[in-house]
């Protein structure tokens, strides 16, 4: 059965959209959601990331129709549709709990939304099978929901709402109830299920591990606003902020004095010592500023750049775990396939190095 999606996806434009609540405690207004400006390619694979109560939900739900921005407009393919209810958007939702009905079977389920929009049996039928074989669930038709498992009824849920064949699927934290390997599959699952239909998802989570592995562009929130958006090899290669660094994945800092150029490079002092780092900007002489090393970017031998000493030396299997203290700065690093190289204890000098375009300089 051919997956090609009948419609075609649909983008989505959100223009300068802001949420107002008002703190129960208080009685003061604030903004869960501020000026958000975002335009989500047809197609695409779209993350809303950050931490609890930074916006990202809320800014889903307005999508959605669940709630109304306060200001700005959301286009969807084009279109305003700030008035329009949830029913009357070209969108789909897959929520956290799976919110399947019990006494319904697993077909009965996936065909509810075809059903009220009144679809003529035979489609019906055509269009469940079709996407039941596509979450590989085509043998599990006639179960009821109570007899599945987690990981199943989370494919149930993805099915009830691509069938409808919408403009756009939304996902509000749909994995938060798995365990941590069935989280890993399903991830896996939804973006191949999405690569394949070529339908546009905007998915929320707190996961940035999650974030990085299914998506096109993420979009980094804090505090009701977009700290950052990118690519994920952008945005962990190239964070604007020490808060999107620390974010996503572990992270170091090195303080440090711009002292000039070479090339391409940035030269800086850390600690008496010169190191080169790889710079979108100019910093003038001088100027104070972090350098941003992710504990894989990092080597260390006997000899380099910037002397250490070890804090803490651990075989995790694929990696050396190292923890050493670079003047006062406590810098982590994951020394890959260690195998055949000197391991380094605790209490032992050593020196850290890095290539000038593992590391990202950050004003500070």
């Amino acid at each position: 059965m051919s997956e090609r999606r009948v419609k075609e996806p649909k983008g989505v434009r959100l223009d300068h959209i802001s949420k107002i609540y008002q703190n129960p405690k208080t009685g003061k207004d604030f903004y869960a959601v501020h000026d958000v400006e975002l335009d989500i390619e047809p197609g695409s694979f779209v993350t809303l990331l950050g931490p609890s109560g930074c916006g990202k939900t809320t800014t889903l739900r307005m999508i959605a129709g669940f709630e109304s921005p306060d200001e700005g407009e959301i286009y969807l393919g084009g279109q305003p549709i700030n008035e329009l209810t949830p029913n009357k958007r070209d969108t789909a939702m897959v929520f956290q709990s799976y919110a399947l009905f019990p006494h319904y079977n697993v077909f009965d389920n996936v065909a509810y939304g075809l059903k009220l929009r009144k679809v003529p049996k035979d489609e019906i039928k055509d269009r469940v099978t079709r996407i039941l074989k596509l979450v590989e669930l085509s043998d599990m038709e006639q179960r009821m929901t109570n007899q599945l498992s987690g990981g199943q009824q989370q494919r149930v849920a993805l099915a009830r709402a691509l069938v409808v064949e919408p403009g756009v699927l939304l996902f509000d934290e749909p994995l938060s109830n798995l365990d941590a390997k069935l989280r890993v599959q399903m991830r896996t699952e939804i973006r191949r299920i999405q690569q394949a239909l070529g339908i546009t998802a905007i998915y929320v989570t707190h996961d940035q591990s999650e974030a990085m592995a299914i998506s096109d562009n993420i979009i980094l929130m804090k505090g009701g606003v977009i700290a950052q958006m990118g690519s994920p090899t952008e945005i962990y290669y190239h964070p604007n902020s020490e808060f999107v660094a620390d974010f996503i994945g572990e992270c170091n800092f090195l303080g440090c004095t711009v002292r000039g150029t070479e090339g391409s490079d940035i030269v800086a002092e850390v600690d008496g010592r010169t190191v080169r780092v790889r710079s979108d900007h100019k910093p003038a002489p001088g100027t104070k500023a972090k350098i941003v090393l992710r504990p894989e970017a990092i080597e260390i031998a006997d000899q380099g750049a910037l002397p250490c000493k070890v804090e803490l030396s651990c075989f995790m299997g694929s990696y050396q775990n190292y923890h050493v203290r670079v003047g006062d700065t406590l810098v982590k690093i994951a020394d890959n396939c260690p195998i055949g190289r000197k391991t380094f204890q605790v209490g032992d000098d050593a020196y850290i190095s890095f290539r000038s375009e593992c590391a990202h300089l950050l004003e500070a």
